[in-house]
């Protein structure tokens, strides 16, 4: 299981805190079960948040490098023939 990263953290750690504060100004729950299940909720929507944040992508390979090189190349080629064909000539019709 990979590390989480700090933006993971930053984001779950705001959306527990955040969300905890509010549920408990909204609901105004006095009783000791209530502020449990505003905590356990607020604890997993913060796990929910910190698990989507988008991770990082890897730096591209050299295979994948290569690759994304030649397709300019196999495009500047493709349109160096596409131009040098020359286009039909449409005479009018005569009467």
């Amino acid at each position: 299981m990979p590390r989480p990263t700090a933006a993971q953290l930053a984001y779950g750690s705001c959306t527990v805190i955040f969300s905890t504060l509010a549920m408990l100004l909204l609901s105004q729950t006095s009783s000791s079960l209530g502020i449990v299940l505003i905590t356990l909720s607020a604890l997993a929507l913060g796990l929910l948040v910190a698990m989507t944040v988008p991770l990082p992508k890897p730096a591209p390979s050299t295979a994948s490098a290569v690759i994304h090189e030649r397709v300019p190349a196999q495009r500047e080629t493709a349109s160096v023939s596409a131009s040098s064909v020359p286009e039909p000539v449409h005479e009018p019709a005569g009467p």
